[in-house]
């Protein structure tokens, strides 16, 4: 015979040990609470390797835009934005690099104005499409030349300021969490 105590105690400790993992794979699978996401800027799944066009340059962290065609307001507000926030890392800024690829078939002016931003260096790509890179966003890529982050930019120069403050707080958020680059 068993004693009522030890069941007792048996279905008490299934409760005590077993219970909270069952409730928490029902909350993972439905959702049950908001997931702790701190980036502002919107994460690719997977990430995009930029790689083939970043050959024999230093692992650093960037902020990369590809200068299009026509370089509208959108165009304007990306470069002003990652020459902003390169200049507010302060002393991280040796980490990071403010860059802008270019094919034979982007704005020249766009171009030539860039020489007003001396913190923001370009880089000659092959007119092929610029792999799965959107137009008119900024991204954050790691020392490996992984695109992870994009933030897409708004014509209107205030939100594009906005945009910029997200694009400031991921990268020194990555910056701190990296000892690469």
């Amino acid at each position: 015979m068993s004693n009522p105590a030890s069941k007792k105690t048996l279905i008490i400790m299934v409760a005590v040990f077993v219970l909270p993992v069952i409730l928490a794979k029902l909350a993972l699978e439905n959702d049950w609470f908001n997931q702790g996401a701190t980036n502002k800027g919107a994460l690719l799944q997977p990430t995009i390797d930029v790689s083939s066009h970043l050959e024999g340059t230093e692992p650093k962290w960037r902020l990369l835009y590809v200068l299009p065609e026509n370089c509208d307001a959108i165009c304007e507000n990306a470069l002003f934005s990652i020459n902003q926030v390169w200049l507010a890392l302060g002393k991280e800024s040796d980490r990071a690099q403010a860059l802008v690829l270019f094919t034979g078939k982007s704005d020249v002016t766009a171009l030539e104005q860039l020489s007003e931003y001396a913190n923001v260096h370009t880089l000659s790509v092959s007119d092929a499409p610029i792999t799965n890179l959107k137009q008119q966003s900024v991204y954050i890529v790691d020392t490996l030349n992984n695109a992870m982050l994009y933030y897409q930019i708004d014509s209107d120069r205030s939100t594009a300021v906005m945009e910029s403050r997200s694009m400031l707080a991921d990268i020194k958020k990555l910056l701190k969490l990296s000892r690469i680059g």
